[in-house]
C-alpha cells in the first residue's frame, strides 16, 4: 500500500455539493479537523500524531468533548482536534451536529478547518466512504488515512492506495497508528495540504437527484460501492472465521455473562495486587513531607495547616491515585481489543428485562469513569423517556470519584488480602449495577413507561490492544480526574482545616475535669499526653466540632462517629473529599509522631469512648453500602439539570439516592454488628 495523490480524475462521478462557507482564516496556526467513523482509528492516530500534548476540552458554548493536540509541520505548530465519531455530515445526535458545525466553522468561538483528515478504516473502507464523500465536498483540503492497513494485511484484505486517491482525488495514505507505519507520509501530506486551497466538487449528480427522494443516499452508497470494488483486494475470510470463533464464546447467553464477570474480577485484582506497591511509596513521600515540614517550623498554627491542611488533606486522596490510574489504563485495553462492545452485546438482553434500551449500555460503561460524561453520552438514546431513566440512575454506578472511598475501606479491612479486597471490591460494583438496573425497572414501571428498542451496535475487530495508547489515555484521563478533583479538595481540606481549629479554646475555659487530667500529665512530667488531650478538646470545641457532634444523631445508626458525619457532609459537593476531610480531622489534634503515620494507621488506631475501634467492620462496610448509593456529586446534579431543562430531576435523583443509601447502610451495620 503506498501514499499518492493525484488530481480528481475526469472520469469519477462526481458527489453534490454540501454548500460549506469558506470561512477558513490565514491566520497561524493551522487548524486540522480529525474526522472519521467510530472505531475507525481516529483516536489511535490521534494520539501517535500529538503524543502527551493533547488537552481535553468542551468546545465553546456546548458541553461536546473535543480533544485538540500540537502537530509539528515541517517546523509549523498546528491544531489538530478530534472531532466526535460520526457516520454522515446530516447529524443524528447532539454529538454528531456539533462536529458537523466544526467542520462548517459554524461553532461559537472556533474558525473553519485549514485541513480535514479523513481516517478510513482499511478493515471496512466500503462503509466509511459514505462520509468521505461528503467530507469531500466541504470545499477544503482533504487527506485520507487510510487506518489500520497492518489489520487489514492479517485479514487478508489489501487495498491499492493509489486507485483510491485516483478514486477520491485527495492524497491517501497507508498507516498504522500503532506502529508508526505511515505517519511521517501523513504528516509530509498535511504541510502539503495546509498550503494549498481546495475547490468544491461540481454537483452535477445533485441537480440529477432533485425532486427525488433517497437518490442522494442511494448515489452515495453506489458511489462507495464502486469506489470500494476499484480499490479493495481480498475477502477477509481469515478475520471472519477467527471473529465467528471468539464471538461464539464471549456473545453466548451464559458464557458472556461468565466472561464478563471473570474479567471484571481479574481487573479488580490486578488493581489491588499492583497498586498497593506505589500507594506505599505515596503514603511514604507525604509522611516525609510531613515530617520535614515538622522540622523546620515551630508548633502553632502555620505548622499546622501545612502538615494537616495541605499534606494531610491533598495527600490523602492522591495516595488512592495508582489504582484509579490502573482503572482507566484497564479499561482501555479491554476497549482497544473490542471486548467492551461484545460485553454491550452480552448485557443487552439483561437491560431489556428492565426497560432500558441496548443504547443505554454504554453511557452506563462510561459512568464508571465519570458520570458527567455518562450523562452527555446518554443523547445517543432517541426516545426521550428512556433517556430520562438512563440519566436517573447513572449516578448509581460506580465512578472513578468512589475509587478513593472504596480503596480506604479496603486498606482498613484487607491490608493484606488483595484477593479479598477484589472480591469485596467487585461486590461494591455490583451493588451498584444492581442498585441501577433495579431503579431504572421500577422507573419504567412508574412514572416513565414505555417500551424498548432493540440494540444495534458495531462490533469492532478484535486486536492486540496498544500499550501506548492506553497509557497516553491514562495520563489525559489522570490529569483531568487531578486538575477538576484537586482543586475542590485543596479548598476544602483547608477549610475543614480552619473550621477545625477556630475558635481557640483557652484552658481555663475548659470543663474542670478536663482541667483536673490536663494538670495531673503535667505534673507526671507527661507533657506530650497533656498536648495531644488539651487539642482533642479543642478540636472538639471547634465549629466542626459542635457541627459534628450536632448531626452525630443522623448518622450514628449507621456507625458513624461525629468526625465521619463531617466527613459525609463535606463530600456533598464531591463523594471523594470524604477521604481528605478524615485525613485533616484525624490528623488535627494528633501528636507530632501520629502526624507522620498514613491515613489509614491513624483511622486504624482511632478509638471510641469505650474503646472500641471506630472503624470496625461492620462500620467499614456500612461505609462502603453508604458511598456506594448515595448522590454526593453537585456537577453531576449540574449537568443532569442542564441535559434535562429542569431541576426536578437532580431533586428527585438526591432525594431517592440519600434515602436509599441511608436505608441500605442501616441495613447493614445493624446486621453486622448483630453478628459480630
Amino acid at each position: 500500500m503506498s501514499a499518492s495523490s493525484p488530481e480528481a480524475s475526469s472520469s469519477s462521478v462526481e458527489l453534490p455539493i454540501l454548500n460549506a462557507n469558506d470561512l477558513r482564516a490565514d491566520a497561524s496556526p493551522p487548524t486540522i479537523a480529525l474526522v472519521g467513523n467510530p472505531n475507525a482509528g481516529k483516536t489511535t492516530l490521534f494520539n501517535r500524531l500529538t503524543g502527551l500534548r493533547a488537552q481535553t476540552a468542551n468546545f465553546p458554548g456546548t458541553t461536546v468533548e473535543c480533544r485538540t493536540g500540537r502537530l509539528n509541520l515541517d517546523g509549523q505548530i498546528a491544531k489538530l482536534i478530534d472531532l466526535p465519531g460520526l457516520y454522515s455530515l446530516e447529524p443524528a445526535t447532539p454529538d454528531e451536529r456539533v462536529a458537523c458545525e466544526a467542520l462548517r466553522g459554524v461553532v461559537a468561538g472556533s474558525r473553519l478547518p485549514d485541513v480535514v483528515l479523513l481516517v478510513l478504516d482499511a478493515t471496512n473502507l466500503e462503509r466509511n466512504l459514505f462520509l468521505a464523500s461528503q467530507a469531500l465536498e466541504l470545499g477544503l483540503p482533504v487527506v485520507a488515512a487510510l487506518s489500520m492497513v497492518d489489520l487489514a494485511e492479517k485479514h487478508q484484505i489489501e487495498i491499492d492506495a493509489s486507485a483510491l486517491s485516483e478514486e477520491l482525488g485527495c492524497p491517501v495514505i497507508a498507516t498504522a497508528a500503532r506502529s508508526g507505519r505511515g505517519v511521517a507520509e501523513l504528516t509530509s501530506a498535511l504541510v502539503d495540504a495546509t498550503r494549498r486551497r481546495a475547490s468544491p466538487r461540481p454537483g452535477e449528480m445533485l441537480e440529477a437527484c432533485a425532486g427525488c427522494t433517497g437518490c442522494q443516499y442511494a448515489a452515495r452508497y453506489d458511489w462507495a460501492e464502486r469506489v470500494g470494488a476499484a480499490a479493495v483486494r481480498g475477502t477477509g475470510e481469515a478475520h471472519g472465521q477467527l471473529t465467528e470463533k471468539l464471538d461464539r464464546w464471549l456473545t453466548h447467553r451464559i458464557g458472556g455473562l461468565v466472561s464478563f464477570a471473570s474479567v471484571m474480577l481479574l481487573t479488580f485484582t490486578l488493581i489491588f495486587w499492583v497498586a498497593q506497591y506505589p500507594m506505599e511509596w505515596i503514603d511514604l513521600l507525604f509522611g516525609a513531607a510531613s515530617s520535614t515540614v515538622s522540622g523546620w517550623l515551630p508548633a502553632g498554627d502555620l505548622r499546622s495547616l501545612i502538615t494537616d491542611g495541605l499534606v494531610g488533606g491533598v495527600g490523602g486522596m492522591l495516595v488512592f491515585l495508582p489504582q484509579i490510574c490502573l482503572l482507566f489504563f484497564t479499561l482501555a485495553l479491554l476497549e482497544d481489543s473490542g471486548y467492551l462492545a461484545r460485553a454491550a452485546f452480552v448485557m443487552d438482553r439483561l437491560m431489556h428485562r428492565v426497560g432500558l434500551p441496548g443504547k443505554a449500555f454504554v453511557p452506563l460503561l462510561s459512568a464508571h469513569a465519570c458520570a458527567i460524561p455518562a450523562v452527555m453520552a446518554t443523547r445517543v438514546i432517541d426516545d426521550r423517556r428512556d433517556r430520562l431513566a438512563t440519566i436517573f440512575v447513572i449516578p448509581l454506578m460506580t465512578c472513578s470519584a468512589r475509587i478513593p472511598v472504596y480503596a480506604m475501606v479496603m486498606a482498613l479491612m484487607f491490608p493484606h488480602e488483595p484477593l479479598t479486597a477484589a472480591l469485596v471490591f467487585t461486590s461494591a460494583y455490583v451493588l451498584g449495577i444492581v442498585a441501577a438496573l433495579g431503579t431504572a425497572w421500577l422507573c419504567k414501571r412508574t412514572f416513565l413507561p414505555g417500551s424498548t428498542k432493540p440494540l444495534v451496535i458495531e462490533l469492532p475487530h478484535y486486536r492486540r490492544p496498544s500499550l501506548r495508547n492506553a497509557l497516553l489515555l491514562t495520563w489525559d484521563r489522570a490529569t483531568v480526574f487531578i486538575k477538576s478533583a484537586g482543586t475542590t479538595i485543596l479548598v476544602i481540606s483547608l477549610a475543614m482545616w480552619a473550621l477545625a481549629t477556630y475558635p481557640k479554646t483557652d484552658r481555663t475555659e475548659m470543663p474542670g475535669e478536663i482541667q483536673e487530667q490536663l494538670t495531673a500529665l503535667e505534673a507526671a512530667g507527661d507533657d506530650a499526653g497533656a498536648e495531644v488531650l488539651e487539642a482533642r478538646v479543642q478540636l472538639e470545641r471547634s465549629l466542626i466540632g459542635r457541627l459534628g457532634r450536632g448531626i452525630e444523631p443522623i448518622f450514628q445508626p449507621l456507625g458513624f462517629d461525629w468526625k465521619m458525619s463531617v466527613g459525609v457532609l463535606s463530600s456533598f459537593a464531591a463523594r471523594e473529599v470524604i477521604v481528605s476531610t478524615l485525613a485533616v480531622l484525624y490528623g488535627v489534634g494528633e501528636d507530632e509522631a501520629s502526624e507522620q503515620e498514613s491515613l489509614t494507621e491513624r483511622l486504624r488506631a482511632a478509638r471510641r469512648g469505650d474503646g472500641s475501634p471506630v472503624f470496625a467492620a461492620a462500620t467499614c462496610l456500612s461505609l462502603l453500602v453508604f458511598y456506594t448509593l448515595a448522590m454526593q456529586c453537585l456537577p453531576t446534579q449540574a449537568v443532569v439539570r442542564r441535559e434535562t431543562g429542569s431541576w426536578r430531576m437532580p431533586i428527585a435523583q438526591l432525594v431517592y439516592m440519600s434515602l436509599l443509601a441511608y436505608v441500605a447502610a442501616l441495613v447493614v451495620y445493624q446486621t453486622a454488628s448483630l453478628v459480630a
